[in-house]
This record gives structure tokens, C-alpha cells and sequence, in this order.
């Protein structure tokens, strides 16, 4: 045994010590790993969506019934979805505006789908606070631009449900859809 200041220490002249020592941090940092893993799963995958949240995911609309002028209201994603049929005129006077003047500049083309400019589909949510904008019933207030009002804090949306007056800083959502035939649009 050395000494050094009165202290007896071991002579290591083998790697044997050291051997030891390592494999026992391997594992020891191994179980810590596997142990962390069997705790995190449980809540990652948690949060992973439910079996009535995915059926809910998408919903298919019958447009048949709508005729140019109306709108009807539906719930989607527990939420108002607002689908709009427009008329010629209403699709010319959405045309006609000065996209470069608007606070959320976009055009209709880009909120239609080709083929289907006169099918407008919309998240029925004021994009201020949250509220339900009116004009898709019948007989509601439309606003001063044909679209939809919000009566909560005023805010005015014009033919293409983009904003035209008001505290919304952007236009109504448009959700992902496609047309599954002339009829029928999946939404979601």
C-alpha cells in the first residue's frame, strides 16, 4: 500500500477497477434512460387525440339545397362553419376590390376553390374575440360590404368574408376542404 500524508490507498495496477466502475455507470445510466422513456410515453401519448376527436376531424356538407344568395350554417369542430353559395354579382363585386387596400389582403380566387369560385366556405368565428358573425342566416344584418356582422364589437366582412371595418385584424378562416362530387364538400 502507498502512503501519502498518512493515508493508506489501494495500488491499482490492474484495469479491473476501472472496469467495474464503468459498467456500473452504463447501467446505471441505461435504467435511468429506460426509466425516463416508461414515464414520458404515457404523457406524449396522451395528448395524442382521442377516438370521438378524430371522427369529428371532418364532416361532409350537401350543397344541393343552397341556392345562389344563401348561406347555411353547420358545426364543425364544434365550431360554426358558415358555407356560402354566391351570386354572380356577389362574386363580380368581390372581384372588384382593391386587394392592395385590404388589412388581410386576399382575393376570392384565393378563398375558392377553382371551378367552385361561387362556393364560399368559412370558420363562422369573428377573428377579433371569438364571437359568431351574423348574415348567414336568413334575415340577418349582412353589414355595410353584403357579408357577415359581428355584433359584438362590429367588425364587417365583405361578399368574400374577408374584413372590411371593424377591430378583426383578419379575415374569417378558411377551412381545408375539397369537393368530393358537384354536391358534396369534405371538410377537414
Amino acid at each position: 500500500m502507498a502512503q501519502d500524508a498518512g493515508i493508506a490507498t489501494p495500488a491499482v495496477t490492474d484495469g479491473e477497477g476501472v472496469r467495474r466502475r464503468d459498467f456500473i455507470n452504463i447501467a446505471a445510466v441505461s435504467a435511468a434512460g429506460v426509466g425516463g422513456l416508461a414515464t414520458l410515453y404515457p404523457l406524449i401519448s396522451q395528448m395524442a387525440p382521442s377516438a370521438d376527436v378524430l371522427a369529428e376531424s371532418s364532416a361532409e356538407v350537401d350543397v344541393s339545397q343552397v341556392q345562389p344568395g344563401q348561406a347555411i350554417k353547420r358545426v364543425f369542430r364544434k365550431q360554426p362553419l358558415f358555407v356560402r353559395n354566391l351570386t354572380p354579382k356577389e362574386i363580380a363585386e368581390a372581384n372588384a376590390v382593391d386587394v392592395a387596400t385590404l388589412r388581410d389582403p386576399q382575393t376570392l380566387a384565393q378563398r375558392t376553390k377553382p371551378g367552385h369560385q361561387n362556393w364560399l366556405i368559412t370558420m363562422g368565428v369573428c377573428t377579433h374575440l371569438g364571437c359568431v358573425p351574423l348574415g348567414a342566416g336568413e334575415g340577418e344584418p349582412k353589414g355595410e360590404f353584403g357579408g357577415y356582422f359581428c355584433p359584438c364589437h362590429g367588425s364587417q366582412y365583405d361578399t368574400a368574408a374577408r374584413i372590411r371595418k371593424g377591430p378583426a385584424p383578419k379575415n374569417l378562416e378558411v377551412p381545408p376542404y375539397e369537393f368530393t362530387s358537384d354536391t358534396i364538400v369534405k371538410i377537414g
